[in-house]
């Protein structure tokens, strides 16, 4: 594969991140707590707003997107802890080393922002993600929540897993 390049994204690259998003809700509905039939018919002034909120960091291959991911405010009143949310890889870009390229951009953006760690929320149950979180670093928490996901599961839960960005190696509340 050729060189991965993962980029912010700017308010005004709207388009891209609606794209990518879009591709993400349509290949992966299962992955997300949005549906792509909703978020289809949101106007330019949301995706706006959306991209104003948290950072959007896509990831590139000779020009074409082959992954996103958000880092955004993880708790209300917490400053110190980024949220790694919306990650996503296209199907023919995954195991290639994308998705870690994606989450180092996100750790490096959490610390550009003065935050000591990133946390991601993980499907308890979703060994591979518990496992390619661990190796990126993220460390389980205690932290748990109802999945927030279309799968159509009420009993699953997510589990939040921490990555200390600096000296404080502790464990935030969540």
């Amino acid at each position: 594969m050729s060189e991965i390049t993962v980029r912010r994204l700017a308010e005004d690259e709207w388009e891209q991140y609606k794209t990518a998003r879009l591709n993400a809700l349509e290949e992966s509905p299962e992955a997300f707590a949005a549906s792509l039939e909703d978020e289809r018919g949101y106007d330019e002034e949301f995706w706006r707003t959306r991209l104003g909120r948290s950072q959007r960091l896509l990831a590139e291959v000779e020009g074409r997107t082959v992954g996103v991911v958000s880092v955004g405010q993880a708790q209300e009143g917490n400053d110190r802890v980024a949220e790694l949310f919306g990650l996503w890889v296209t199907p023919d870009a995954r195991g290639t080393g994308v998705a870690t390229e994606l989450v180092h951009a996100a750790a490096d953006e959490a610390r550009t922002q003065g935050r000591s760690h990133l946390a991601y929320w993980v499907g308890s149950d979703n060994g591979r993600a518990v496992a390619f979180a661990s190796g990126c670093g993220f460390r389980p928490t205690d932290s748990r929540r109802p999945m927030r996901v279309q799968n159509g599961e009420d009993e699953e839960d997510e589990v939040a897993m921490v990555l200390p960005l600096g000296e404080d190696r502790g464990t935030p509340s969540l």
